[in-house]
């Protein structure tokens, strides 16, 4: 009768420590380049790219020295296992993506969030975000 109740106390023991909370992107995230269909894309170092995350959505800002950030795309997200699936509501520009849910395999290597994924128009997209706050 004890060996039952230590064998179960150990497989519940187990069987709870398997469901690891996984890892959270919620925060600030400072863009830090990219691959496009893997060549590396150029970008303009006068701004700064910047990503927010709470629980559920995230904001994408652009911010210029000497000016307030300004959002040009936002959306809602969800994790599931290693796969970020994004749906943007909003964006100031024409944009393919509105209304469509990207999945994106998504990493992080030290303090930089990296999402992988394929766009709507078939384009591979490989992007770089350090960690901010």
């Amino acid at each position: 009768m004890k060996f039952k109740a230590a064998f179960f106390s150990g497989l519940i023991i187990v069987s709870l420590s398997a469901f690891k909370n996984p890892p959270k992107i919620k925060g600030v995230w400072i863009y830090a380049g990219e691959f496009f269909n893997g060549k590396r894309s150029l970008w303009n170092e006068d701004y700064k790219l910047q990503r927010r995350y709470d629980e559920e959505h995230f904001k994408s800002y652009i911010i210029e020295k000497g000016a307030k950030p300004v959002l040009y795309q936002s959306g809602d997200y969800k994790l599931i296992a290693d796969t970020c699936m994004e749906t943007e509501t909003y964006s100031t520009q024409p944009s393919q993506l509105t209304g469509k849910t990207i999945h994106y395999q998504y990493s992080f290597h030290q303090d930089t969030l990296i999402l992988k994924g394929n766009l709507p128009n078939g384009k591979y997209v490989e992007e770089y975000w350090k960690k901010s706050r």
